[in-house]
């Protein structure tokens, strides 16, 4: 077991868990016990899991309870997926955006509380060019109830977009991939910069590829940088395995591996 092996503790702020109904596609989702399984193979503790993105006009309450009944006693914590009406990532979203309204199958003000208040989730999961961006009435609740949001971080949500709508709020905000899905050199890069003007702002090393980007983040940032897999898309095994190629001192890797996530979702904590 590579926990022996490489003696960090060490939990994950990134993977998709299967909601159902049907079984798993491969590459895309796991269920809660092939996870655990691969989880427990690469050493990690404890994982953050949110649903798969859904197909046509369902929205996330049955899917994002199906993954918080999983995580009971198991070493997952649940974060809740949301959604909205606001496209992002194209020429013609403003446009599109000034008739925009919320259905009523998209994350309401409502929700957000119900997630909030509900001791099975522990943050959220926004994915806005799969999913859409939120009302303003939403980001209200999630501003008032405080939970970090795990954002999907890419070309159709670039870094600078980030920061200019919901990094203007006081909430913990993960930005995956180093805000460049898939494989962005200069997004990524982007991103790092940002650590140094929003205090808010937090990056999960998920499909991230780049080592000198990996490493010049932990460096300069070490306090802001957390362990993602970003599994099942990568095996939990490859990316511990990348972030212990790294040349970077053991305390700086506890810190990614564990002391960061633990500080801004206390459920990853080792006393949980």
């Amino acid at each position: 077991m590579l926990e022996l092996e490489h003696g960090f503790r060490a939990v994950d702020v990134h993977a998709r868990l299967h909601a159902g109904p049907g079984r798993p596609v491969r590459g895309r989702t796991l269920d809660a016990e092939e996870l655990e399984r691969e989880n427990h193979q690469a050493g990690i503790v404890r994982s953050v899991v949110f649903p798969e993105a859904q197909k046509g006009e369902q929205g996330y309450l049955r899917a994002n309870n199906a993954v918080a009944r999983q995580a009971v006693e198991r070493p997952f914590i649940a974060f809740a997926r949301i959604d909205g009406p606001y496209e992002v990532g194209s020429i013609t979203a403003p446009l599109q955006n000034l008739a925009a309204t919320r259905h009523e199958w998209q994350t309401s003000p409502e929700d957000i509380e119900q997630y909030a208040y509900d001791d099975r989730f522990h943050g959220f999961k926004l994915d806005p060019t799969r999913d859409g961006f939120p009302t303003e009435d939403v980001l209200d609740v999630l501003e008032d109830v405080g939970l970090p949001i795990l954002v999907h971080g890419g070309r159709g949500f670039p870094p600078l977009e980030v920061a200019s709508t919901i990094l203007q709020r006081p909430i913990p905000i993960i930005l995956s991939h180093f805000g460049g899905y898939p494989l962005d050199r200069d997004l990524m890069s982007e991103a790092i910069s940002l650590l140094g003007r929003h205090d808010g702002l937090y990056l999960d090393t998920s499909i991230v590829r780049y080592r000198g980007l990996l490493e010049r983040a932990i460096i300069e940032h070490p306090d802001r940088v957390l362990f993602g897999s970003g599994s099942p898309s990568t095996h939990p095994n490859v990316a511990v395995m990348e972030m212990l190629t790294l040349d970077i001192p053991g305390d700086q890797m506890k810190r990614v591996f564990s002391k960061n996530a633990s500080r801004i979702i206390p459920g990853l904590g080792p006393n949980e």
